[in-house]
């Protein structure tokens, strides 16, 4: 087990990494702990939810909308959990998503553990405090930023994760590389999924690696006026794809970031053969790197991003395999570009 305290502007955090799940108990007091988890999680591993007052929601990103955060909290109504309630998310990016949401508006706010059980979920969606919920087909349009007390990274959760969320996972793990990371690009370039799946030790390691470039970006940026917007990579025309179609976060965020080098090639001189670099290690994990998509469908979804400033979206782009940088684009000038490259 290894701890690591991270001061962020709001709140310390208390990054507890080979946690075990049973230390919930020696953190809080069990009465006062509030569980929000998944029908997958809890069919996994119900004995690990034995005696705690437990909230079992429905799986997937239909899901994450405001009925069932209003569904969460009808529920802390009814136990008449107060002020000192600690609410603790157990589960993928979803569930994590919907309880630092419920924890930062009940009773204006109450105490926060995140447990996250899913690669994308422990490397990206449970570090940095963002929170939130769907309207609609428009992905995170409502939330808030609020970090956890403590974040319990239990790898004991991950034999249980079928193929699919580990690949899932990678696309935000090599995203990291990409915009920060040319090391850890070159290093998953000499991998697969197969050997971190087969080696506890190595998935390990690289999750916290993982968790560590995105503290490094949220603790300069914590409210997202700069720097961190360098973590949408790919998230723009990736999140629009996603709501369209329904693809799993990590295939839509592939996707984005395909489109997001060839936006880069066409206006920041990234090179073409870095784009295939990208291109290619992202198919290396299995993930897709092309998709047939009707662009007036999309483009409805994207010009509802919350990226959008007035007629310009910020986009995030590559400099190079490593290095991005923020790059206001015009919509008709994005149009264009898309229109183009679906030619």
């Amino acid at each position: 087990m290894r701890q690591q305290k991270v001061e962020f502007k709001s709140k310390a955090v208390e990054y507890i990494f080979d946690a075990s799940f049973a230390m919930l108990e020696e953190l809080f007091p069990k009465e006062k702990l509030v569980l929000i988890t998944d029908e997958n999680v809890f069919q996994h591993h119900s004995s690990k939810f034995e005696g705690y007052k437990t909230i079992t929601l429905k799986a997937g990103e239909e899901h994450k909308q405001q009925n069932t955060v209003d569904h969460i909290i009808n529920q802390l109504l009814q136990w008449q959990a107060d002020k000192q309630t600690v609410i603790v998310g157990v589960g993928g990016g979803v569930i994590t998503d919907m309880a630092g949401y419920a924890a930062s508006i009940y009773k204006r706010g109450v105490k926060l553990v995140q447990v996250p059980t899913s690669i994308l979920a422990m490397v990206d969606a449970a570090v940095g405090g963002k929170n939130g919920v769907d309207v609609g087909s428009y992905k995170n349009q409502v939330g808030t930023i609020y970090q956890p007390e403590f974040i319990l990274f239990d790898y004991s959760f991950l034999p249980s994760l079928p193929e699919a969320e580990w690949i899932n996972g990678f696309a935000e793990i090599i995203k990291h590389a990409c915009i920060r990371d040319k090391a850890q690009f070159d290093f998953l370039a000499g991998k697969n999924i197969s050997n971190f799946r087969n080696d506890p030790k190595l998935i390990a390691s690289l999750i916290e690696k993982n968790v560590s470039i995105k503290i490094s970006i949220v603790l300069k940026d914590e409210m997202e006026t700069g720097d961190r917007k360098l973590l949408n990579f790919g998230h723009t025309v990736g999140h629009a794809i996603e709501a369209t179609y329904n693809l799993p976060h990590g295939h839509a965020i592939s996707i984005g970031m395909v489109l997001a080098g060839r936006i880069s090639e066409s206006v920041n001189n990234f090179t073409a053969y870095e784009q295939q670099q990208m291109t290619d290690l992202l198919a290396q994990y299995q993930l897709p790197v092309s998709f047939s998509f009707d662009k007036e469908k999309v483009w409805e979804i994207l010009i509802n991003d919350k990226k959008r400033e007035n007629d310009t979206m910020i986009f995030i782009l590559l400099n190079r395999i490593g290095e991005a940088g923020i790059f206001p684009i015009s919509l008709s000038k994005l149009n264009n570009i898309i229109g183009e490259m679906l030619k």
